[in-house]
């Protein structure tokens, strides 16, 4: 027989993410009091505003197709959106409505790359920032940041990294797994590079709106019409609105690239569901004290939970800025307590605490493990309850 599998799909890395879940799911299954510190999604459910938005276009009849591209009455609503959070202009050719951010993401990298181009992509990164760019035949290039460095790196790095072969560089503020947040220095420094290397910048927001301590977001498009002319933005309304099941994301930017995107979704998406988009005008357009009153529920967990998790032995933690992530490094503490590896630490609080994390090392930080405070604070505090104990009865001098 043939080969079954294309080769692009070798060389895909298994999701350390879905493993543990995975795992997680299986004892919960099984009886044991499993408690889940994995979630990369609010716990709230999506506000009632947009519920009844979303019912009330089924009743109306707008459950049909839609252009490949989005709702013309979305776009606007992003349009206003972007104006009004991030004071930029865009006009409805320049935005392109996708199936969540991720395939947002996706999309992009399929249009902009052909096989070899590189993409430098700082460490930590999403899980799925190396995937995309390998299924579209690029080249994923990393730039490591260490926690002196608050996990940022320097316009220096992107220069040292930057080839021939760089296409793009790609900027996740807030960050996931770091909760890390580029200031406007930051990112105008980052952005002299990429003008004068002329490469193009991927910057993902999708974290804008969970942002603590009066940390503010600052888009990077917006430092002038030369970046904004080589961004591309991308958002949604997964984390900010809790609608990660309505798999609603977009981007913004250059109209020839939007234009290429919406061509390649119009085979392989059709569109965005239909529903989910008349949601999101409604979370746009709509009141956005949910939003805030979100945002204050994860400040008060992470005000209580991390002087907890960091006064665990072994464990050093940097206070994240935004985003719902605690990245910890536990190298020391997965030493003291018998294990080879942070990866070995994580699968054993999972059997033994009954406490699931996810293992660093999918992020490209292998040090560290990733916990999510988008739970309930009584499963936080008993989590990391569990914790302590179990690295203090392991700990070995």
């Amino acid at each position: 027989m043939k080969e079954l599998l294309a080769n692009r799909v070798n060389t895909l890395t298994p999701s350390a993410t879905l493993a543990i879940t995975a795992k997680a799911k299986e004892l919960k299954e099984n009886g044991v009091d499993v408690i889940g510190l994995g979630a990369g999604e609010p716990d709230f459910n999506t506000p009632k505003n947009i519920l009844d938005a979303a019912a009330e276009s089924m009743y109306q009849g707008l459950t049909k197709y839609t252009p490949a591209g989005g709702l013309p009455a979305l776009k606007q609503a992003i349009i206003a959106k972007l104006a009004r959070d991030n004071n930029l202009e865009y006009k409805p050719n320049e935005i392109l409505v996708g199936i969540g951010a991720k395939h947002v993401l996706y999309t992009l990298f399929q249009v902009i790359l052909n096989d070899g181009d590189e993409v430098i992509i700082p460490i930590p990164y999403w899980v799925s920032y190396p995937e995309q760019v390998k299924l579209a035949g690029g080249v994923p290039v990393y730039v490591e940041s260490t926690s002196e460095q608050n996990y940022k790196i320097t316009a220096d790095q992107l220069r040292a990294a930057v080839t021939d072969k760089t296409k793009a560089v790609i900027i996740n503020s807030p960050s996931n797994p770091s909760g890390m947040v580029y200031t406007r220095e930051e990112l105008t420094a980052l952005a002299e590079v990429a003008v004068e290397k002329d490469i193009l910048i991927v910057s993902d927001e999708i974290y804008e709106k969970l942002l603590y301590n009066g940390v503010e977001h600052f888009s990077v498009a917006s430092i002038s019409e030369e970046v904004k002319a080589r961004t591309i933005l991308v958002n949604g309304v997964a984390k900010s609105h809790s609608m990660t099941g309505w798999r609603i994301g977009y981007a913004a930017g250059n109209s020839e690239i939007i234009k290429s995107m919406t061509d390649l979704a119009s085979h392989s998406t059709s569109n965005p569901t239909t529903t989910s988009q008349y949601a999101t005008i409604e979370a746009y357009n709509g009141p956005q004290d949910s939003v805030e009153e979100m945002r204050a529920a994860f400040e008060s967990r992470l005000e209580i939970i991390y002087p907890k998790l960091n006064a665990i032995p072994g464990f050093n933690v940097i206070k994240p800025q935004g985003a719902f992530y605690l990245l910890p490094d536990v190298s020391e503490a997965a030493q003291k307590t018998g294990f080879t590896s942070v990866d070995e630490f994580a699968t054993a609080l999972l059997t033994e605490a009954n406490v699931a994390v996810i293992p660093g090392s999918g992020f490209g930080l292998p040090s560290t493990i990733r916990l999510s405070y988008a739970t309930s604070l009584d499963n936080l505090e008993e989590a990391v309850r569990r914790i302590d104990n179990y690295v203090k009865s392991k700990w070995q001098d």
